[in-house]
């Protein structure tokens, strides 16, 4: 899991031109590592699903990319590839053959008067123009039973399906082509509990069994706890907090994360009261000075209004934070003293 498959360096994503752009994602640096789920979270409206799109250049208007590298590392080997610098032709190839991406709502994904079958091997058909019908409808079999359906469901129009088996025909579509990198756009966020169990078994079952690495992006952080190797978490269109699953969840760093982890009842442990961040995400059209988090942050001190944190390593463990009571002493008063004390 050492060796990198993306790479995004200072990534950033604007909606609209000139003065009036909105930056809604802000010199994002993150890795993917081969075989990892690294999960992004925040509330609606940080930047997740900007980011994801951004990576793949599929933003729709007038969404622009005004900046940094989207690097690619081939599985064959050899030198990164800039995704952002690819050609038409480049791209179309390395969509879906090399990255795939789930989609948020699968009704909305899956086209409603063509049956899944013609889905499935639309999609091998346009990759692979040589294989034939036969050959092509055998994977789209292999496919569902990867993901726990019948292959008498191939016939099957969407609207006769349930949404947990849509979204899991939406995962096998994502893995036809056997890509190294599946990028899940709260995948889960329309079906019951139970359901979102059912597929992110399945989802780290099919991980271990096929080496892809997974970027899940999601609103809700106990989910990300579960089943990821790494969480970044996004405010304001940046990265305020990354780090191993399990080191976040027992000692959040940011206050934010830490707000996060307490908008969720444990599964285990003692009894705790729910506690929600107050206020609302900022408004990225007229962002605060300093640190995008400070109107709402309970441990917030001098520098937090007047400047903005960079995201640093607080200490020897592979973990960072844009946070200023991990970098300068907070007064010797008060709830920022306590907050630095605790962590």
């Amino acid at each position: 899991m050492s060796q990198p498959v993306l790479e995004l360096k200072g990534l950033c994503v604007d909606y609209g031109l000139g003065e009036q752009a909105v930056h809604a994602v802000r010199d994002v640096d993150l890795v993917l590592h081969r075989g990892e789920v690294l999960g992004l979270a925040g509330e609606s409206g940080s930047g997740k699903s900007t980011l994801a799109y951004g990576l793949t250049r599929l933003l729709p208007p007038p969404g622009v990319i005004s900046g940094g590298k989207v690097l690619y590392h081939p599985r064959e080997g050899g030198p990164a590839v800039d995704v952002l610098r690819m050609t038409d032709e480049q791209l179309r190839r390395f969509r879906w053959a090399e990255a795939s991406i789930v989609f948020q709502g699968a009704m909305n994904s899956l086209n409603p008067v063509h049956r899944v079958s013609t889905q499935l091997t639309d999609v091998i058909a346009a990759h692979d123009p040589a294989s034939s019908p036969s050959s092509r409808l055998a994977r789209a079999k292999e496919l569902l039973a990867l993901v726990g359906i019948a292959a008498d469901r191939l016939d099957a129009y969407p609207h006769q399906l349930s949404g947990g088996m849509r979204q899991r025909v939406m995962i096998a579509m994502a893995l036809a082509l056997e890509p190294q990198v599946v990028i899940m756009d709260e995948p889960t966020t329309a079906l019951d509990v139970v359901m979102q169990r059912q597929i992110l078994r399945k989802l780290v079952e099919l991980r271990e069994r096929l080496g892809f690495s997974v970027v899940f992006i999601t609103h809700d952080l106990s989910l990300l706890v579960e089943f990821s190797d790494r969480i970044a978490i996004m405010y304001g269109g940046r990265i305020v907090e990354e780090a191993p699953a399990a080191e976040l969840y027992r000692d959040p760093l940011h206050p934010y994360s830490d707000g996060l982890l307490h908008a969720f009842p444990p599964l285990r442990g003692p009894r705790r009261e729910l506690a929600g961040i107050p206020g609302s995400p900022p408004d990225l059209r007229a962002m605060p000075t300093g640190c995008a988090f400070h109107p709402r942050c309970p441990k917030a001190f001098a520098p937090c209004a007047e400047r903005e944190p960079q995201l640093l390593a607080p200490g020897p463990a592979p973990r960072t934070v844009a946070c200023w009571l991990h970098t300068e002493a907070p007064p010797e008063s008060g709830v920022a003293e306590e907050a630095v004390t605790t962590g």
